[in-house]
């Protein structure tokens, strides 16, 4: 059970806003030497947004066909293949929208394009538009690396990753990598694969309690609706988290494609699930992995970036555990360790803190776990998630002092000698 809990605890690091590709506005396009004059751009514009329109109604309306109509014939055959293969992935995800958007004001230069035998080339910025039925409240974007070409009066989808080098790449869902298996419940979906279908079901299983206990702490005010992502590999798993994020020895990560706490609007959220790590826990630690991120979930919409983490993951953690039977000294046993061995920590833990590995990672989530806990026991849950509004709606640093002192009637100085007494009596 100690090591089942703490592979729950390093399952935070959890409310990250994905950034998109980065690359710059580029100038209109240009004209490629030796080739035809290009058609004027508002029918080339209106005939690719055509053939973006058919593509994406032809998938919502299951025309394998009128789908692979729109990919150029002289694509090379595994582009084929991968297209054939997206159309029957996504058979079995609900969905309430699929569109692209095409942004003919972006567009990339022609001169350095890949070389594509046709009259014309054509790199506007394009991007899906998609929601999860019966999960996502608004949809969300992804940008597409789509390179178009035209042969004769057609325009065809020709490859969507040949402006990888230019900056443009294809975001790549779970339906790029294999064929989506799904369970759908209460409180919403689990989207895995055939090679861990018993995990799909196990996590089905376990949702609607874990969005319900959420609720308890938290309150009803948000969606009350979570789309459970399952990748098979490494590549998966990094594809859908982002790149940058380091993904070992976590056991699972809450994304956002888009926030904006202003509107209290959430873009894409997401729950993903480490299938390094996930499928060994017991019931009761998958059971914390899931109430942790469902409630970075829950929150995200109150949740500014740049606010402090302890208050972000020591809350999550203290839903994750409360009532799950687990006792202090195995929830934080590299914290009990310093206690016994050192004293309490002389501070809250740092934003640093959380972006350093192994125990030091460890005793950073414990630690927040604790003074969340502690804070929970001297105020009572309801004032606790009206500081953490307060707290974590803010990026500011003073931010903090002032919410305790109207919340919770303490200075950030009270609080820490209050906590670091708690420790004492818990682990001394």
């Amino acid at each position: 059970m100690a090591a089942a809990a703490a592979a729950a605890v390093v399952s935070g690091l959890s409310v990250l806003a994905l950034p998109g590709d980065g690359s710059p506005p580029r100038p209109g396009p240009e004209r490629l030497a030796g080739r035809p004059p290009k058609a004027p751009a508002d029918s080339r514009t209106a005939a690719v947004s055509a053939l973006l329109e058919e593509r994406a109604a032809a998938l919502r309306a299951r025309d394998e066909l009128a789908f692979l109509s729109s990919v150029d014939p002289k694509a090379p055959t595994d582009f084929h293949d991968r297209q054939r293969a997206l159309f029957h992935n996504l058979a079995d995800v609900p969905l309430a929208r699929w569109s692209y958007h095409l942004d003919a004001a972006d567009v990339l230069p022609s001169a350095p394009l890949p070389p594509v035998p046709g009259d014309e080339v054509w790199a506007p910025r394009v991007s899906l538009e998609y929601a999860l039925q019966a999960v996502d409240t608004v949809p969300t974007r992804r940008t597409m690396g789509y390179l178009f070409v035209r042969r004769g009066d057609s325009w065809y989808l020709t490859s969507d990753d040949a402006l990888e080098t230019r900056g443009r790449t294809t975001w790549r869902g779970p339906w790029d990598f294999a064929p989506c298996r799904t369970a759908t419940t209460a409180a919403g979906l689990v989207v895995g694969h055939d090679d861990n279908r018993e995990l799909v079901e196990r996590v089905a299983g376990m949702l609607d309690e874990s969005a319900d206990r959420v609720s308890r702490v938290w309150g009803t005010d948000w969606a009350r609706r979570v789309a459970v992502l399952l990748p098979s590999t490494g590549d998966e798993l990094r594809s859908l988290v982002g790149a940058e994020f380091a993904v070992d020895g976590i056991a699972a990560v809450a994304v956002a494609d888009g926030v904006d706490t202003s509107a209290r609007r959430v873009e894409g959220p997401r729950i993903v699930l480490n299938p390094m790590t996930a499928a060994g826990l017991s019931d009761t630690a998958l059971g914390v992995v899931l109430r942790h991120e469902i409630t970075h979930v829950a929150a995200r919409a109150d949740t500014a970036d740049g606010a402090p983490m302890w208050m972000l993951e020591g809350f999550a953690d203290y839903v994750g555990y409360r009532d799950s039977g687990i006792a202090p000294e195995h929830v934080a046993p590299e914290l009990a360790r310093q206690v016994r061995g050192g004293g309490p920590p002389a501070d809250l833990p740092s934003d640093r803190d959380f972006h350093l590995a192994g125990r030091r990672l460890d005793l950073a989530y414990q630690q927040a776990w604790s003074v969340v806990g502690y804070l929970a026991g001297r105020v009572g849950e309801q004032r606790l998630v009206l500081l953490y509004r307060r707290v974590a709606g803010s990026s500011s640093p003073g931010a903090v002092d002032v919410a305790l002192r109207e919340v919770a009637g303490m200075s950030t100085a009270q609080l820490l000698a209050g906590w670091r007494e708690h420790l004492v009596r818990t682990f001394g």
